[in-house]
């Protein structure tokens, strides 16, 4: 589920983790511009409510639309800093994800 929404929806590509560490579940993805999300397993998972990753994406508006066609809802955020477009976003989870566009001065 995880793995068909970070690679198939946002692009990413599956990392391998460290033998050491993939014996605890869980698994790493990257992306193109070189931000990384490292998702563990947790028994009693609660998504945090606030608390959330922000990426950087040029290509925030193909991103937003390739989001929506795949049936994930796209929440903008509103012009309260100037020169930064984003939105944000839930993966199959629940886990509130952010990306970001800084806009050239």
């Amino acid at each position: 589920m995880l793995r068909g929404f970070y690679v198939g929806v946002l692009g990413m590509t599956e990392k391998p983790k460290p033998p050491a560490l993939a014996v605890r579940g869980g698994c790493w993805f990257i992306d193109e511009y070189g931000s990384e999300l490292h998702l563990g397993v947790e028994d009693d998972f609660r998504p945090a409510r606030k608390a959330h990753p922000a990426l950087l994406r040029p290509d925030l508006d193909t991103l937003a639309d390739r989001l929506e066609s795949a049936g994930y809802p796209v929440t903008w955020g509103n012009d309260e800093v100037p020169g930064i477009r984003r939105f944000h976003t839930e993966d199959p989870h629940a886990n509130r994800l952010e990306f970001v566009l800084v806009e050239p001065a």
